[in-house]
C-alpha cells in the first residue's frame, strides 16, 4: 500500500523548494524503500533546482543519503528490511560494455527504480539522481543501496553517497595516488577537502590545497594539507613550483570546474604528471590549451566520476576507515538541520560558509 510521507521539492527554475506530501509506491520487482535517516546538501541538488541538469520540473532533491531498508519488491537479495545502508547513484547493470570488460566503476547503463513517486495530485516527480532523498521516505533500485557497518552514524556514512567519494575516489581511484607523491588540490570545498583526504590516506608527501578563501584553507590544513595558497594573493602556479623544487606536482585535482582553473592546474604539474577534473563545468565552458604542451608535458589529462567508484567495494571499506579513526567523516559536517532547513543551507552553501549542510531525519 503506498504511504504519504514529507519532502523537499524544486517545482521550478530558480523558485525557492517547498516542502510538500510525497506519495512513496510500494516497492516493485527490483525496488526497495528506504526511510532516510540523514542526506547532505550537495551542490548538485541546487544546480537541479537552478535548471543546470536538465528542465525535468519538479524535482524531488537530495541524494547523499544513508538510512534503514524498510521494504523490499519481489527478485531483491541485495538487501533485506532493517539493512542499514547508504545510497548511491551507480547501481551497475552488469550487462554494458564496461561491465562486461571488468570496469563496473565505469557502467554506462545504471538504474533506477521503475515506478514513480508522486504528489499527492498525481504529478510525477523526478528523484535527483535517481534518489530524492530530502524526504522521510524514498524509493530506489536495490542496486542503489549498500549496506555498509551500522557504527557509522548517518549524518557521517551518507555523505560517501556523493560529495566526499567524489574526491576521495578522485586521488585514491582516478589518480592512483601513491605513497611519496605530491598533491595539489584546487578548490577546497567538500570534494577538495576529501581530495585532501584521500591524498592524506594514500600517503601523499607533499599535499598543496588551493583556493580564494582563508576559511576554507584552515579547513584543509585539518584535512592534511601540507601547504596552502590564497590564490587571490599568490600564483597558485608558482606556489606549488616552489614547495615542489620547482617541478610541480605529481598530480593536480581540479575540483571546481573552471575553465581558468583547470589552466592552472594543468600549468602546475610536473612532467609526466596527472590532471584530474572533479569538479563540474557549465555545459557553455570552453578550454584552450597550447597543443604543444599537451605533448611536451606528457602524462594524462583524466577525468574522474563519481571519484571512479564502485559503492560495494568503496562504500564499506571507507567506512571501516572512519570506524579506525583513520577518514574524518565528521569534519565535513558543518551543521545538521531540519528537512525544512533546506532552502537556507542552499544559500549558505553559496556563502562558503559550510562544507556541509545535513538534514537529519
Amino acid at each position: 500500500m503506498s504511504q504519504e510521507v514529507r519532502g523537499i521539492i524544486a517545482k521550478s527554475k530558480g523558485e525557492p523548494v517547498s516542502m510538500e506530501t510525497i506519495v512513496i509506491p510500494d516497492p516493485g520487482p527490483g525496488e526497495v524503500v528506504v526511510a532516510i535517516q540523514a542526506c547532505g546538501v550537495c551542490h548538485t541538488d541546487l544546480h537541479y533546482r537552478e535548471g543546470g541538469i536538465n528542465d525535468d520540473f519538479p524535482f524531488l532533491l537530495g541524494h547523499e543519503a544513508a538510512g534503514l531498508v524498510e521494504s523490499v519488491g519481489d527478485g531483491v537479495t541485495e538487501v533485506a528490511p532493517g539493512d542499514y545502508v547508504i545510497l548511491n547513484w551507480r547501481a551497475v547493470c552488469g550487462d554494458c560494455r564496461a561491465c562486461r570488460r571488468g570496469e563496473p566503476q565505469y557502467c554506462f547503463d545504471t538504474h533506477n527504480a521503475t515506478q514513480k513517486m508522486t504528489l499527492t495530485d498525481g504529478t510525477e516527480l523526478s528523484p535527483a539522481l535517481g534518489i530524492g532523498a530530502f524526504c522521510d521516505k524514498t524509493l530506489v533500485a536495490a542496486g542503489q543501496c549498500t549496506k555498509v557497518d551500522s557504527a557509522a552514524p548517518a549524518t557521517a556514512a551518507g555523505l560517501l553517497g556523493c560529495g566526499v567519494m567524489a574526491g576521495l575516489g578522485a586521488v585514491i581511484n582516478t589518480a592512483e595516488v601513491t605513497r611519496g607523491q605530491s598533491v595539489a588540490v584546487f578548490g577546497c570545498g567538500g570534494v577538495g577537502n576529501a581530495a585532501i583526504a584521500g591524498a592524506s590516506l594514500a600517503g601523499a608527501s607533499t599535499i598543496i590545497g588551493i583556493d580564494i578563501d582563508d576559511r576554507k584553507l584552515e579547513w584543509a590544513k585539518g584535512f592534511g594539507a601540507t601547504h596552502v595558497c590564497n590564490s587571490k594573493e599568490t600564483d597558485p602556479v608558482e606556489f606549488v613550483k616552489s614547495v615542489t623544487n620547482g617541478f610541480g606536482a605529481d598530480v593536480c585535482i581540479e575540483a571546481i570546474g573552471n575553465p581558468a582553473v583547470y589552466k592552472q592546474a594543468f600549468e602546475a604539474r610536473d612532467l609526466a604528471g596527472t590532471v584530474v577534473l572533479v569538479g563540474v563545468p557549465r555545459p557553455e565552458d570552453m578550454i584552450e590549451l597550447p597543443f604543444i604542451e599537451l605533448f611536451g608535458r606528457g602524462g594524462s589529462l583524466k577525468s574522474s566520476w563519481y571519484g571512479d567508484c564502485l559503492p560495494s567495494r568503496d562504500f564499506p571499506m571507507l567506512i571501516d576507515l572512519y570506524l579506525q579513526g583513520r577518514l574524518d567523516l565528521d569534519g565535513f559536517v558543518s551543521e545538521t538541520i531540519g528537512l525544512g532547513d533546506v532552502e537556507e543551507a542552499f544559500h549558505k552553501m553559496e556563502r562558503g560558509e559550510v562544507l556541509r549542510s545535513v538534514v537529519v531525519l
